[in-house]
């Protein structure tokens, strides 16, 4: 097999995807075709993984019930971490919005699966970490892969993993790497979210 040649203009366009892809937290209602989901998730099986194992599990959240139940742990655990904080960050933190659990229109929790035998062990006997690296490399590429097709994505993070797990009645041996948010986004920006509220900047 031929191997594809990346020119000038692919690189130029694949630099363009890296600098536009933002952590969406405002989507549209628009429902994204379950046909473009399929193909994303094909996408993010090409990622590279120790050992060859695979071990990323994307769920799919969809009945109320659960979502309901991964609100209310957003809801607790934000409201635990704006203690952590004081004055003007407080304040700060206080406005921002840090998630799009009741506007977006697909979701997924992303779990590992640690005890998986695809792979054979291989690569991670000294650090079995390596495991959920690999989550996060297949996570990462369906992000890039979603905003090529102009669908945003975006990581919730505040949130107690034992709730996800319990709601979506996961095996034990998975772990909650991330919860995604996906759909198209109500504005586009080439610049992060926290970037322009004023929380941080980056290098």
């Amino acid at each position: 097999m031929t191997p594809p040649e990346f020119d000038d203009a692919f690189r130029a366009g694949f630099e363009k995807l890296l600098e536009w892809r933002r952590d969406v937290r405002r989507f549209k209602s628009d429902p994204v075709d379950p046909k473009l989901i399929a193909r994303l998730l094909k996408l993010a099986d090409h990622a590279p993984s120790v050992g060859l194992s695979q071990p990323w599990r994307f769920v799919q959240v969809t009945d109320s019930d659960s979502k309901d139940a991964i609100r209310a742990s957003y809801e607790r655990c934000n409201a635990e971490a704006l203690k952590g904080y004081d004055g003007g960050d407080r304040a700060l933190y206080a406005r921002l919005k840090l998630e799009g659990l009741r506007e977006a229109p697909v979701q997924f929790a992303v779990f590992c699966d640690e005890e998986t035998t695809k792979g054979k062990g291989l690569g991670r006997q000294t650090m079995p970490e390596t495991l959920r690296y690999s989550v996060v490399n297949a996570i990462h590429t369906f992000w890039l892969a979603a905003r090529a097709h102009n669908v945003g994505m975006g990581w919730v993070s505040i949130l107690e993993p034992d709730d996800v797990r319990k709601a979506l009645d996961a095996p034990d041996g998975w772990s909650l790497v991330a919860y995604l948010c996906v759909g198209y986004p109500q504005e586009v920006h080439d610049d992060p979210e926290l970037e322009r509220a004023g929380w941080e900047r980056r290098k």
